[in-house]
């Protein structure tokens, strides 16, 4: 199997309740290719930090702009 053929997908998720019966839900998802030299183990890895780090750095965003 080469490179092009071997797909990486991670989706995360994340419910902010704003209160009042009311939230906010961010779901982030990327598909990629497992790059030259990498397994797939390597490939997941690199894939989920890269959303569990967008995903972190939005709702951190969100919570300085709720907070207000």
């Amino acid at each position: 199997m080469n490179n092009e053929e071997t797909k990486i997908t991670v989706s995360l998720g994340y419910t902010k309740n704003l209160g009042n019966f009311e939230s906010l839900r961010f779901d982030l998802g990327i598909t990629d290719n497992r790059r030259e030299g990498e397994n797939i183990n390597d490939a997941f890895e690199r894939v989920y930090k890269f959303v569990e780090d967008k995903l972190t750095d939005k709702v951190l965003e969100t919570n300085k702009e709720t907070s207000k």
